[in-house]
Order: C-alpha cells, then sequence, then structure tokens
C-alpha cells in the first residue's frame, strides 16, 4: 500500500548507460520511470480522505467537459534520443485496457518508485479515473509504440490557483529513451494554453534520475525535503535556457535519426529482381558494386537468390535485425511490405516506388496513412518517389540509392527533394570534381526533411559544406532556426526551386511562401541562396576548397586584358572592392612570370582573394601555367581563397588539383570557371557569406518597459470569440502599443470646427490636421493633409478644406512632430515563418520599388540594426549630402519593441507605423493600424515534435 499520508508522492528510477557517441547517449533528463503526485495518479488510500477515490464524491469536471474532445494540435510524433519514434496524444476513456497492460509490465521497483507502495494493479475505480480527464484541468498524455502504450504523463490544477501537480511513468523497456523530458515538456505547453503558470511535484530523495529531470529542464526549480521526500516546484513559462535545453535535445534525437539512417548495418532490399530492367535489380546492384560495408539481404518471393546473393520471401525471413529496408515494389504492395517491416522492428524505410503523392489524391492518402503508421511504429521512411540515400565513408559505403555509382569521398552534404535530378547532381558533383560525404534524396518528403538533414550535418565530423536543393519547406519557421545555428559554422548553400509553384506531391506537406520571406529567411539566417544548379556547384567548389576570404578586397591576375577588365567590372557590380588595377602580365608571358605576378598579389595586404584569369597562348599549353598557379598558391601557405578562369576548363582540372590518397581534390584545389563572370560571382557569394559570419551574432533582445501582461488582456478583450480578423480603434492600437512603450503623435478627432480648434488648443501648436480616410492622407494630389497650423484661422480653413475633400466631418488634430524622414515599420503574419518585420521609407517610390526589409520574429539586437540599413534609401537616414542623421538608436529600439509586440501576441495578423517621422530628435510615430485575428500556426517555440504528416481539421 502506499505510505499514508504519501500527497504528491512522485518517483523515478533506472539509469542510463554510457555511449562515448553523443548522437547515442541516453538523455541524462529522461525519468527511468515516473514523478507521481499521489493524489492525480495513486491508488486510493482509506487511511488519506485526499486521495480516496470516494464514488460518493463526484469527480470535479471543468463544464463537463468531453473526455474524447481534446486539441488536435495536442498530438505530435516524437523523436527520442535514440532516433526512434512514438506518437504522442491525450489519453482517452478507451486507452483504459492498454493503461492497464502498460501497468503489468512496469517493473515491481518501478511501480514502488510511482505510487511509494507495491500496487500490483489498477483497480476500477482508480482505472476510470486515469483514463477519463477533462482536458483542462487534468490533462494526461500517452506515447505509443504501435498499439502498446510506452509511457504516460499527467497534470492536475490545484484547486483555483494557476498551479498543477505533475507526474510521469515510463515502461522500464523504455527508459532512457527521452521520454520523461518530452512529456514534461507537452505537458508544460499543454499547462500553459490552459491558463497554469506552475508545475509541483513530490519526489522520493533516493530518486536521483527524477530530481534531474526537472533540474536538468532549464526551470528555477525550488527543493524542500521532508521526511525522506523532496518537494519540487518551478514555472513552467518556457524561458531561454528552457528553450536552449528542448533544441539541444531535440537536435540530438534528430540527428541520431539521420545517423540511424546513414549508417546502417543490415540493409534488405525488398524487391531486388534479377531483372536488369527492374528497379529492384538496380538498387541491389549498386548496393553491392559500392562494396557495403555491413551485410545486405535481398528479398524477392520468387527467386532463391539475386545475382548469387541467397534471398528471402519476406523480410520476415530475414535471421538478423534490419536497420534499413529500400523498397522498390509497386506502390500497390508497399502497404504489406510496411505490415512487415514493422512487425520486423525496421529502423529506417527507403521507398524509391512511386505511384504516391505525385498521382493524385488516392496516392496522398496512402502516403500520409503509411507514414503516420510508420512514425507510430518508431520507424522513419525517406520518400516516397526518392532516389535513395548514400554515405562514402570508408567504413560504410552505402549507395542505396538508383544512381549508378558511389561518388567520391568529400566533405560535403547533400540534400535534394526532386528524385528525378539526382542521378544528375551526383554526376555533375562528379564531373566538378566535388566529392561527397552524404546524400539524401527525399523525392515526395513525406517524413524525413531536409531540417532533419541539418540537425545532423551539425555535429556530423565528416562535413563541412552543406548543399541543399529545395522545391518547398515543410517546416520554414524551424528551417530558418536550423540553419542560422548551421551556417554559423557550415556554409549552406541553397537552390530554391519552384518559386510560382510547388508539385503536387509536396503541396500537403509544405507550407506557402512568398519571395520577400523566402529572401528574408535566407538572408537572415546565413543561407547562400543561388538560382540554379550550375551556381550551386559554382559557389560549392570555392566553400569546398578554398578558404573564407577576410574582406572584399580582391586581385585580378591575368595575361589578357580584355578578360581582366571584364572580371574587374563584374567584380564592382557585385559588390567586390579591387585592391589594385587588373595585372596583365601579357600574352606572352611564360608559366614563371605567371607565377611570379600571383605571388606577388596574395603577399599584398591590399588583397583578400584573388582572381587569376588565363587566355591560353598557341606557343605553351595551358596545363603549364594551371601548374604554375597551383604551386605558387601552396608555396604562399595563405588563407587567401583563389579562384581561377582557364577558359574552357570546368570544376577542378587535374593540374589545379591538390589530391587526396584517394584521388580526390581536396582543400587547397583550384576551382576554375569557363568564364571570368561565373568565377568571380562564385566568389563574391563567398564573400558576402564570410561577412555574415564575421558580424556579431547578436542577442535576442526585450526592450524595458515592456508591460505584456497588460497586453495580452487587451488583445483577449478585444479579438472577437470567432477569431475573425477585425481592424482595432485609434484608441485601441494606442492602448496596445503604449504596453510596449510605442507612443503615437497625441491626436484628437474633431467633428466641428469648433471642436477642432479645441484640440488644437488642448494639444498645443503647431498641430496638423488629417483626413481620416488612408487614401486621402496617401494621396498628395488629394491634399489629404494640413501642416505646420499655427493659429485658430488656420485650423478654420484647414478643418473647411478637408471636409469639402473628403466629404467626412470627422477629422484628425494632432501635434506636429519634429520634421523628419517618413519611414514605416510592419508587421505581416507569414503563415509559414510566422511573423515577419519590415522596414522601409514611406512613399510611392518605395512601394512602387519594393524598396523594403523584411526579418523573421524574434530578431536580435544585429537584425533590428541591419533591417534598418537594408532598404536602398537608407543612406537617406544617415546624413546623405550633409543633412543631419537621423537617430537610428531610437528606430532601432522601436524596430525590437515592435517584434516583441508580435512575439508576444501571436493574435497580431499585421500592424502598420505609417509615417514615422524619423529625425535627430528621435522617432515619432504618427500613424498606425493594427489587424487582430485567431493566430494561424503555433511559433516555433513549443515542445518537440516533428510535423504533421495529416491537415489539421
Amino acid at each position: 500500500m502506499p505510505r499514508p499520508g504519501a500527497e504528491g508522492a512522485a518517483a523515478v528510477e533506472g539509469a542510463a548507460t554510457a555511449d562515448p557517441n553523443p548522437a547515442t547517449s541516453a538523455d541524462p533528463a529522461d525519468p527511468a520511470t515516473s514523478a507521481s503526485p499521489a493524489n492525480l495518479a495513486s491508488p486510493a488510500d482509506p487511511a488519506n480522505p485526499a486521495t480516496s477515490a470516494d464514488p460518493a464524491s463526484p469527480e470535479p469536471s471543468a463544464d463537463e467537459r468531453d473526455p474524447y474532445a481534446y486539441p488536435r494540435d495536442w498530438e505530435a510524433d516524437v523523436v527520442l534520443s535514440d532516433g526512434g519514434t512514438v506518437h504522442l496524444r491525450p489519453i482517452v476513456p478507451s486507452d483504459a485496457d492498454g493503461l492497464v497492460a502498460f501497468h503489468g509490465r512496469l517493473s515491481d521497483r518501478t511501480r514502488y518508485f510511482r505510487y511509494f507502495g507495491a500496487y500490483p494493479r489498477i483497480p476500477p475505480r482508480d482505472l476510470e479515473r486515469f483514463s477519463t480527464v477533462d482536458h483542462h484541468d487534468r490533462v494526461a498524455f500517452i506515447a505509443l509504440l504501435g498499439d502498446d502504450i510506452v509511457a504516460v504523463g499527467r497534470y492536475e490544477r490545484l484547486g483555483e490557483k494557476p498551479s498543477a501537480e505533475v507526474a510521469f511513468v515510463v515502461d522500464d523497456k523504455h527508459q532512457g529513451r527521452g521520454l520523461g523530458s518530452i512529456l514534461l515538456e507537452h505537458l508544460a505547453a499543454a499547462a500553459s494554453e490552459c491558463g497554469l503558470r506552475r508545475f509541483v511535484a513530490e519526489v522520493l530523495a533516493e530518486n536521483a534520475a527524477m530530481v534531474r529531470v526537472f533540474r536538468d529542464a532549464g526551470y528555477q526549480v525550488s527543493r524542500a525535503i521532508e521526511e525522506g521526500v523532496l518537494h519540487l516546484e518551478f514555472d513552467i513559462d518556457p524561458t531561454e535556457e528552457s528553450l536552449a535545453v528542448a533544441r539541444s535535445r531535440e537536435q540530438a534525437a534528430e540527428a541520431r535519426s539521420v545517423h540511424n539512417l546513414l549508417h546502417p548495418q543490415t540493409v534488405a532490399v525488398i524487391g531486388a529482381s534479377a531483372d536488369p530492367t527492374k528497379v529492384g535489380h538496380v538498387a541491389f546492384a549498386n548496393l553491392l558494386a559500392a562494396d557495403f560495408a555491413g551485410a545486405v539481404y535481398p528479398v524477392n518471393p520468387e527467386h532463391r537468390s539475386v545475382r548469387g546473393v541467397r534471398a528471402y520471401p519476406s523480410v520476415l525471413d530475414i535471421p538478423d535485425p534490419v536497420d534499413l529496408a529500400l523498397v522498390a515494389v509497386p506502390a500497390e504492395a508497399v502497404e504489406s511490405v510496411l505490415d512487415a517491416c514493422l512487425a520486423k522492428g525496421v529502423k529506417t524505410l527507403v521507398i524509391v516506388s512511386g505511384g504516391f503523392a505525385e498521382s493524385g489524391p488516392l496516392g496522398l492518402h496512402a502516403e500520409l496513412r503509411l507514414v503516420g503508421e510508420a512514425r507510430a511504429h518508431g520507424m522513419r521512411v525517406v520518400g516516397p518517389n526518392a532516389l535513395g540515400v548514400l554515405n562514402t565513408a570508408k567504413d560504410v559505403r552505402l549507395n542505396a540509392t538508383l544512381a549508378p555509382r558511389l561518388p567520391k569521398r568529400g566533405r560535403t552534404g547533400f540534400f535534394c527533394q526532386s528524385g528525378a535530378l539526382g542521378t544528375a547532381i551526383l554526376a555533375d558533383a562528379g564531373s566538378r570534381g566535388l566529392g561527397l560525404s552524404t546524400f539524401v534524396s527525399a523525392g515526395n518528403r513525406a517524413d524525413v526533411s531536409g531540417n532533419d538533414l541539418l540537425q545532423y550535418w551539425e555535429t556530423d565530423p565528416d562535413t563541412d559544406l552543406v548543399l541543399l536543393y529545395l522545391e518547398s519547406f515543410g517546416n520554414p519557421r524551424k528551417f530558418a532556426r536550423l540553419a542560422r545555428r548551421l551556417a554559423r559554422s557550415k556554409p549552406i548553400v541553397a537552390v530554391k526551386s519552384g518559386r510560382h509553384a510547388v508539385r503536387p506531391q509536396l503541396a500537403a506537406t509544405s507550407a506557402e511562401v512568398d519571395e520577400a520571406s523566402v529572401q528574408a529567411l535566407f538572408e537572415q539566417a546565413g543561407v547562400v541562396r543561388v538560382d540554379s544548379l550550375a551556381q550551386l556547384f559554382d559557389t560549392a567548389l570555392v566553400f569546398a576548397h578554398q578558404p573564407l576570404p577576410a574582406g572584399p578586397r580582391i586581385g585580378i591576375v591575368g595575361n589578357s586584358s580584355a578578360i581582366g577588365l571584364l572580371a574587374a567590372d563584374t567584380a564592382r557590380a557585385d559588390g567586390l572592392r579591387l585592391a589594385f588595377d587588373p595585372v596583365d602580365i601579357g600574352p606572352q608571358a611564360g608559366p614563371d612570370e605567371f607565377a611570379t605576378a600571383v605571388r606577388d598579389a596574395l603577399a599584398s595586404p591590399e588583397t583578400d582573394a584573388l582572381i587569376a584569369v588565363f587566355a591560353p597562348p598557341v606557343a605553351i599549353p595551358g596545363t603549364a601555367y594551371a601548374r604554375a598557379l597551383r604551386e605558387a598558391v601552396i608555396e604562399m601557405e595563405q588563407s587567401k581563397p583563389v579562384v581561377s578562369t582557364f577558359l574552357a576548363a570546368e570544376g577542378v582540372p587535374h593540374e589545379l588539383a591538390v589530391l587526396s590518397e584517394d584521388g580526390v581534390p581536396t582543400r587547397g584545389s583550384i576551382p576554375s570557371y569557363s568564364s571570368p563572370e561565373r568565377a568571380v560571382n562564385a566568389l563574391a557569394r563567398v564573400v558576402r557569406y564570410a561577412a555574415w559570419r564575421q558580424r556579431p551574432q547578436g542577442t535576442l533582445m526585450r526592450p524595458g518597459g515592456l508591460h505584456v501582461e497588460h497586453a495580452q488582456e487587451i488583445v483577449r478583450e478585444l479579438l472577437p470569440e470567432d477569431g475573425v480578423s477585425t481592424l482595432l480603434s485609434d484608441e485601441d492600437v494606442v492602448r496596445l502599443l503604449r504596453c510596449y512603450g510605442v507612443d503615437v503623435v497625441p491626436f484628437r478627432v474633431a467633428s466641428s470646427e469648433a471642436s477642432a480648434v479645441a484640440a488644437a488648443t488642448e494639444l498645443g501648436y503647431p498641430v496638423a490636421l488629417k483626413a481620416v480616410d488612408e487614401r486621402l492622407r496617401g494621396r498628395p494630389d488629394l491634399a489629404g493633409v494640413r501642416l505646420d497650423l499655427t493659429s485658430e484661422d488656420a485650423v478654420r480653413v484647414a478643418y473647411r478644406d478637408l471636409k469639402a475633400i473628403s466629404g467626412d466631418e470627422d477629422l484628425y488634430v494632432q501635434q506636429m512632430a519634429p520634421k523628419g524622414l517618413s519611414c514605416a515599420i510592419g508587421l505581416q503574419d507569414d503563415p509559414s515563418f510566422g511573423t515577419l518585420v519590415s522596414f522601409g521609407l514611406s512613399g510611392l517610390v518605395s512601394t512602387l520599388l519594393g524598396d523594403r526589409a523584411y526579418r523573421a520574429v524574434p530578431l536580435t539586437d544585429v537584425d533590428a540594426a541591419t533591417l534598418i540599413r537594408e532598404p536602398r534609401t537608407s543612406p537617406l537616414l544617415t546624413g546623405y549630402r550633409g543633412d543631419e542623421p537621423a537617430d537610428l538608436a531610437a528606430l532601432q529600439d522601436m524596430v525590437l519593441r515592435v517584434a516583441a509586440l508580435a512575439e508576444d501576441n501571436p493574435e497580431v495578423r499585421s500592424m502598420s507605423l505609417d509615417p514615422i517621422l524619423a529625425s535627430p530628435d528621435g522617432a515619432f510615430v504618427a500613424n498606425a493600424r493594427l489587424v487582430l485575428g485567431a493566430p494561424p500556426t503555433r511559433p516555433d517555440t513549443g515542445p518537440r515534435r516533428l510535423r504533421h504528416i495529416t491537415p489539421l481539421d
């Protein structure tokens, strides 16, 4: 029996095993079993009225909520610390039998830690209480692996307080996989949505693992001990530390998931065929030809062997565990293959078969059902309609693709959504002298996505450069976060196709993103965006083989003045600076003179990078000059990048290559381009990336004087119950902005000459009169504004004029702000990225030119500073032509306040501060417009989850 009076008892047991690989080590914050307050999860105790389950005492139910009705977005697939997956959802009454089975699998020690007693079985009264909750004051999540419950977490509100007791328990066989920390994250997120702010728990003092769960979650935990029981309390509002902890665990888990995919020890080819015309034959032959380091098992029910290797009728007949299954069977047969793989415990499926989402609605339905089943049983899926995956590591040599040969070993990771382009991409990489570490072609990208690969490559010691061919974004907010972090240490070069359309098979799992948002995202994250595969490889060759430049100053050396001048013109157009005039050694100069000129240019302290341009003379072969260039660069032992134009030579010719032991061009090789324009363009992209990386990363800033709770009260008050977007009144806009320290220049609404004069007198002269209709205020030809009114008569005349123009008696009377340039700060809710902050100068010219800069919320101080300097017209703010510069610090502060408002209140769907008068005296908001509505998506700050694979109803 539980010990009497054990209210709030909590327990955990078990310890994670040590693993030298960080990606595989058990999550130290995973409760080996449980934490449990007695009054929400322990059996009835007749000696303790507080915990007794008395049928005569009806269980409190908040508004008698339906126990089967819970927020759909509380359901999630999650990746565990070992790379496996489980399905997480709120508990419902029909889970009672599963809960009994789960309880029966717990060890005696686990039950003791969980319930402070033996508790061998769950009595009917407790079972009903455990499985029937209101999904508000009493919430419980279960983690499902297939049909089995493997973990349970719950909380129960404490009376009317914004606090709740929290508890969770994990199946003994699944302890050490990170389930405890995931349950805590999801419970905290649900509690916050339901108005709770604090969790409490009781833990046996001997239960060190459970204490670590709460301590390592990033919350500020207070502790008190009495009679061997620890009482823990902590606020559950996300903190910078708790978010960092969650994201670190997310990165380790998702990286491990991809590690499992790319480092299998056993591969089954399901659909392996002896017929050379079939995909299954190609896939199996490619694995064998790559000399895969593990075991390969062909699966074919009609043949005893394939290519001399014993075949098995089903994956279930294979005697060893199977890590990866390469599926090459018709679409209609994939479902039965999945069932067999689930029963076998296969970790990852790579499906090269087509006939799914790309074939229409029925195929899409089959694809979503397949991936949902796979995730729920702990399995990740690449594809369908994928080219496959490969890993060139010497101890792996995996070519699980339809490409005919394993690429040369290199240090570049490549993710490609298009299976059709995959083979061409691999061939192009080989011909250009670009070696790869890993390659994934995700096809329809129903599960494994580019974000998963970014997580893996961040900590992969064999990858220094990341290349992406993207047709769409599954989770753009997460992409922005991951790319920004990864790009600080490893360059990311991306082609974003599908600018105007997304393939139908990707539409269901993609977010629609406009071009301005994509560009803003890439620039903010430091991603090098290119427009074509040719540009992708041009840029990759510099990153892969040359160091990053220290600055934008370039030297040009060559034997043709025409080519040198062409390179110089292109450099200037790309924002590069010439360290000196192009050096022309003349067409008659020999290789030694060429090498001397290169040495001199590299030795110059004015040079950050070098472009060697060369037109082969008739007398001497160009190869001699190429070798001279390579030897001169090696001899200098410097850290300045060098690119070349040996006309008609592409990639890394042998004469310009520094070869590894495997004969692959490696660091120090000099890329060559067929034209000076391409060489300069590639170098310029590298220069811009290096400048981004050299800039301070910045810190997320929260200006002082924010009244967040008051603002949220205002939003709740003003937001319609149906969530329909609504334009706020002037008074409400002022109230909300004031909570964030943004003041609108004082104004009044006047409906007569007399009231206009009275308002002007109250505000103080000079004043401005404005038409209420925005169309008139924004049209200079309609003269909807009168400025610098300094007397009563001037106000009366202005009122009569504007009333005649607008036909409206209501007019704004506003205090005159100091003279300044008109700017605009805006918020727009992007369905993909969340809220974007924009900045630009006001006016028709800026609007027509699209001269706006964008950043995604949240912003760092560096984001805010660069945002206001990015528009082409921004030099007008810094004292152009001798004018006194505007107060940029005030503008930057206002940008951060607007970003904080958007971050705290996702219901703000759009906002415009236009005009803002920027002057040496500060920044003054003359007009503001704000729209509230139901937030369309969750921000990327919630608990860990894989992206949804089915649309929310």
